[in-house]
Parts: structure tokens; sequence; C-alpha cells
């Protein structure tokens, strides 16, 4: 592995989990350690417990290993040594087409298909971001309920996410007639069943209302819960998104020159913060389709484009993940290297390696060349 591949492991290893990486490795090193990570762990097979999973942006010399073509694959990413990333990692993708045999030879059987830690891993695969909301959501919805540290959400952001949300139903409990004290009340229990794990049992008479199937309609909720997060998500990273694009526009590396990152920094500024815009600007066009269809229910009492919206939101929903996937991960790794209020020094290849990994994060703007080679 090349210094540079090392120097993002260890990155990795430091920064915690963000959209695109799940660091199962850093609930282990806390001291001291939660007694659940052991009765309640992510996956069982213990070194797959303490991997890397990435979403990783497939490269052009990478389709070939893949049994059929994808933009985005979910990549394991195993320790050599677990008490010493400088040592390297071996890799695994999901969907490579040797990937039942070399799933073995890394982790015995515990990959097979149809055994717990491969369902997990699967239901991993059909997410379109690592976000530890959202993923903790897809494993409860499945049964599975790993320890809590493993996604790491405060109970500040789960209120704040509740308040936002019982702020977006409100209009939906309205139609019913309630007062303003039930309508509260209503609004606080609809929330509830919303953001549970069996929020397809709470809601019966709308899916009726919708003519919905039972598959349909679990699968549409399960996207009505993203878009309400992913909602939440880009209202309350608008402020920070904004000082981190200034940041990255004049953030200056220190020490000597490198020719290769001295070429490559300056039109990579300008590419990022183009780039981060657009993305705010899809997401934000993605969520008015769920807006508009969600006001022709609750405004004008008709159900058939919220019915509409439900049967497309798994790919509207894959969409507004990759978007929202990448900015959050540019900002929560770039508020990990420059903590706020500090000038932590950088220097001009260790910024390039930075930089390049956000242009793979937003290269879905870019189709499959990437943003680089724009």
């Amino acid at each position: 592995m090349s210094d540079r591949s090392v120097r993002r492991l260890t990155d990795l290893e430091h920064s915690g989990s963000t959209a695109r990486v799940l660091n199962l490795l850093a609930p282990h090193r806390i001291r001291p350690p939660d007694p659940a990570l052991e009765t309640a762990p992510f996956f069982q097979n213990r070194l797959l417990n303490r991997c890397f999973i990435v979403k990783h942006r497939v490269r052009p010399n990478e389709v070939d290993l893949l049994a059929r073509p994808r933009a985005t694959a979910t990549k394991i990413m195993a320790p050599i040594e677990g008490t010493d990333l400088r040592l390297g990692a071996r890799f695994l993708m999901l969907g490579q087409k040797d990937f039942d045999a070399s799933a073995e030879e890394m982790f015995g059987d515990a990959l097979r298909p149809g055994k717990r830690d491969r369902q997990v891993l699967d239901l991993i695969d059909d997410l379109p971001s690592l976000d530890p909301f959202l993923l903790r959501e897809q494993m409860r919805q499945h049964g599975f309920e790993p320890a809590r540290a493993y996604f790491a959400i405060s109970d500040a952001d789960i209120q704040r996410m509740y308040a936002f949300v019982r702020e977006e139903v409100m209009a939906l409990v309205s139609l019913s007639g309630s007062s303003a004290a039930s309508g509260q009340s209503h609004a606080a229990r609809l929330v509830e069943k919303l953001l549970s794990s069996s929020a397809d049992s709470g809601f019966k008479p709308l899916q009726e209302t919708l003519k919905l199937s039972d598959q349909d309609y679990q699968d549409g909720v399960f996207c009505w819960r993203g878009f309400l997060y992913y909602k939440w998500v880009l209202k309350d990273l608008g402020p920070t998104i904004t000082r981190v694009i200034g940041a990255i526009e004049r953030t200056q590396p220190r020490g000597a020159r490198d020719p290769e990152a001295s070429a490559y920094l300056p039109a990579a500024r300008a590419r990022l913060a183009t780039a981060i815009v657009t993305a705010c600007a899809g997401a934000d066009r993605t969520l008015g389709i769920y807006d508009k269809a969600y006001l022709s229910l609750t405004r004008d009492g008709k159900p058939g484009a919220f019915r509409d919206f439900l049967l497309t939101a798994p790919t509207l929903f894959m969409d507004l993940g990759e978007q929202l996937g990448a900015i959050q991960h540019i900002v929560s790794f770039w508020r990990y290297r420059f903590p706020e209020r500090s000038r932590a020094p950088i220097d001009a290849v260790e910024m390039m390696d930075l930089f390049l990994d956000f242009e793979d994060s937003l290269a879905f703007l870019a189709g499959p060349a990437g943003m680089a080679a724009a």
C-alpha cells in the first residue's frame, strides 16, 4: 500500500464515521469499553466488526472487477494489524466477481449468502450513504439493533430532528380538523410512528387512502423518513456548508512546495466550491419533489401526487442520499481536520489528498470519469 493510501487510512481511523465511512474500529478504542459492543456487535465476526465500511466511487480501472456496472460500491477495508493502521488494510468490494471466495479467505464463512453478517452487509449496500441516523433506521427496520456506540448519534440531535419532523407533519394532522392542543398530541404520536422501526404499522388508514401494496407502502414510508431527515440535515448544515466552502477557497498549505500539488490545488478549489453548491442545489430540487407532493396531499386534499411520490421514493432517495452524503462527508471531515478556532497546519501534499477525496465524493456530478478528469 502506498504512503498516500496509508495516510488516508490513518485519517479515517481518527475522524470517526461520516456519511461515506462507517468506522467500526473507533468504538472499540474508547476506554472504558462499552459492554454493549460485545453483547450487541455490529457484525458477529470479530475482524469484520473492526473494519472500515466505505461507500466507494468505482473508478474506471475498477469497472471490470465488478459483476455488474455500478457507480458506487460498498467497500470493506480490513486492517492488517488493528493496533497499527500504518501497516495498511486488505480491501474487498461487495459485488466484485470473486467476492464470495475473497470474503471466505478474509472472514471465513461469515459473509456467505444467508448468514447474519451477510444480511447486515446487504442492508448497508442498499443505502445510498452511511449516515448514522439512516443506517440505524435501516438496521432496526430489519430486526438488527447493534450497540448505539456504533452510530454516535447524540440525544440532542435526535431531539432536534424530532422537533423538525413534528412541525413538518402538523399539516398532515390538521387534515383531521383537530384542535391545536389535540393536533400537537397527534403530531407527537405520528412522529414516533414515522421515525420508529415499525412506522408502516401505524399508517394503515393512509395506506388504504393511497391504495398501495404492503411492500410499496413499507418501502415508501422508509424513504419518507429519509426525505424528512435529509431535509433537516440540509437546513441544519446550511451555514456550515457556506463556511466550509469559504475555508476550502482560502486555506493555504504550509511548508515546502510540491510541484504536483501546486499545479493541482488552485483549479481543485474552484471545482470543489462549484460542485458543493451544485450538489446542494440538486438535493434541494429533489426535496422539492417531496414538498410538492406533500402539499398536494395536505393542502389540496389530493392523494394522487403523494402516492406517486411514495412509489418513486426509493429511487429519489438513492439520488438524494448520494448528493447529501457527499456534502455531509466533506463537512464532517473538514471540521475534523480543521476544528473551530484552531489553525491546524497542513502541507500541500496532504491538502491535495484531502481535495482528491472530496472530489471523489462528488464524482457523480461529472459521470464515471470523475471530477478530477473534467
